[in-house]
């Protein structure tokens, strides 16, 4: 008797725990074991539990804070780190909004959807390098039998708008990727009022607000002013170069960073008359033996340089946009000069645009200095529901593709259950001066600090590119070089080549960098002939001592 007791108890668990199963499956589509709730929330298996420990929103069950929000995930800046992290998420079937708004400048220049690079940086610079590019070209046609013989001259009105409207393009793209995307797109500036609420303010000055689960910062950068008495009511920056209706004329480029080398490059590739002002050293952070030539070959080119000046005063002289008059002083002496020019820019290099967003409200921390933000290894601040991508994080990398990149890998962890975090080590980049300088990996600089002198060894070669010798110029003016660490079999931690194509010859390094290349295979690498990449067949390039003797005689 007692046997059949148990059987029949046994029977009507085993009925019961499949009662139980099928009504769980009903309520939550899920058909495995652990099946976890928690404060009435269905919060999923083993895996979604873990995750949710991992981005914080366990602790917020845990705690009793799993109110409704408007949406899962709010990304504040419509720049490309944004656009991609909010595409991604809602591929990931999360409701997604994106809050973007263009604070216009002093001059009142503004611009649409997609950020800094596609409006006012890379993809009109590289436009306008290009523009420069083909000028230059002009001029070699000749040698190479091209006959023409009437007068050739640039139009900027014609560039600027051929250039703008191919942006505006590009912004009418993005608004359509993020509705097919079903993200929300609002034209306002965000600025947090709580931890998980933000006030959205349009044009008309219109406030609305929404809440999120959780958001993302990628507000990115605007440029610097230098403080002085008429920069902002008579000076430009990128911000206003590429869309300006008239043609610069005789330019002076106040600042050293890529921003004003690259913009001051193309300037006088187009003709006109470009003075760069240098308060210390060319292209700081970049290696200084590339950064100099990059300067050199400009100087020769026909840009001029005062260095060792820092501008004090910028006064109007007459008409519009007239003539600018600058007053200088010397960093080293109490030497003042005067210089008049048509247009000033300044590029002395961009701040963090974080101070004016409510982050106060938040408790999110903030570098007071710069204003960038700290965050972990997989850009969440030291708020859990808060991250951060792009050009405001502290100590990474302002490129494009890290922000596009940082924000896909962020979007997937946080709601596609990915562990894959952004790499930014190694990462390549170019700047886009008359003489392209294309860099991945550590400067020489840098890469003796950390190692020691005796432990790196260089290999560099000077090289003429084939479309240069018909035309017969800049003879070994392009130049190349690899830095390898002797302590882990000549691994490659620096790759520096200055010369033409430099983003292209310098992304199959970048490669071959994260495959931790060494000189050894680069050596077995067969060059393609005839090109400038094949001077990257290091085995016949010199090495440090060669180096020595070339810089010291």
């Amino acid at each position: 008797m007692d046997n059949l007791k148990q059987i029949l108890t046994r029977i009507q668990s085993t009925f019961s725990f499949h009662i139980m199963m099928e009504m769980l499956l009903e309520m939550t589509g899920q058909k495995t074991v652990p099946n976890v709730f928690i404060n009435k929330t269905h919060v999923g298996g083993c895996d979604k539990t873990m995750a949710a420990h991992k981005d914080g929103s366990l602790q917020q069950l845990l705690s009793g804070e799993n109110e409704s929000y408007d949406y899962d995930l709010i990304v504040i800046g419509g720049g490309s780190g944004g656009l991609a992290c909010s595409k991604e998420a809602a591929n990931l079937g999360k409701k997604v909004m994106v809050l973007d708004y263009v604070v216009p400048t002093p001059k009142g220049t503004s611009w649409g959807l997609g950020g800094t690079c596609v409006n006012v940086g890379c993809i009109p610079k590289k436009l306008m390098h290009q523009t420069a590019m083909l000028g230059t070209a002009m001029q070699d046609a000749r040698k190479f039998g091209w006959e023409f013989d009437e007068t050739v001259k640039h139009n900027w009105d014609t560039m600027k708008t051929a250039v703008n409207n191919y942006i505006g393009s590009l912004n009418w793209g993005y608004r359509v990727a993020l509705r097919d995307k079903n993200v929300n797109y609002v034209n306002a500036y965000a600025e947090f009022i709580e931890p998980h609420k933000i006030k959205a303010t349009n044009k008309r000055g219109k406030e609305t607000f929404y809440t999120a689960a959780k958001f993302v910062l990628a507000t990115g950068e605007r440029p610097r002013y230098l403080g002085i008495p008429g920069d902002k009511e008579y000076c430009i920056t990128s911000d206003d170069l590429f869309s300006l209706s008239y043609c610069p004329g005789k330019t002076l480029v106040i600042g050293a960073s890529y921003v004003a080398l690259e913009c001051g490059g193309f300037l006088a590739g187009l003709g006109l008359d470009v003075t760069i002002m240098v308060r210390s050293i060319l292209l700081r952070g970049f290696d200084q033996d590339m950064a100099n030539r990059a300067g050199e070959y400009m100087e020769e080119h026909g840009v001029k340089f005062i260095r060792k000046y820092v501008p004090v005063k910028v006064e109007l002289e007459a008409g519009t946009p007239g003539r600018l008059k600058v007053t200088a002083k010397s960093t080293e002496t109490d030497d003042v000069i005067e210089g008049e020019y048509n247009t000033v820019l300044i590029a002395v290099g961009r701040d963090a645009c974080t101070d004016k967003i409510g982050l106060d409200k938040t408790g999110v921390k903030v570098n007071p200095k710069n204003g960038k933000i700290p965050v972990n290894d997989e850009e969440q601040t030291n708020i859990p529901h808060i991250y951060a991508i792009g050009d405001i994080l502290e100590g990474k990398w302002e490129l494009t593709p890290v922000a596009i990149q940082a924000g896909k890998l962020l979007a997937r962890r946080l709601y596609g259950g990915s562990t894959v975090k952004c790499d930014y080590i190694n990462v390549p980049t170019t700047v886009f001066t008359p003489m392209e300088y294309g860099s991945c990996g550590l400067s020489e600089e840098r890469a003796i600090e950390l190692y020691g002198q005796d432990n790196i060894e260089i290999y560099h070669s000077l090289f003429w590119p084939l479309e240069y010798t018909v035309p017969g110029r800049d003879n070994n003016r392009c130049y190349a070089k690899i830095l390898c660490n002797k302590l882990d079999n000549d691994r490659v931690i620096g790759f520096h080549y200055l010369g033409p194509n430099a983003g292209e010859v310098t992304q199959g390094f970048g490669a071959a960098m994260k495959c931790g290349a060494t000189k050894e295979q680069l050596d077995g690498t067969i060059g393609i002939h005839p090109t400038c990449a094949e001077v990257t067949e290091w085995k016949t390039l010199c090495n440090i001592t060669q180096k020595v003797m070339d810089r010291f005689g």
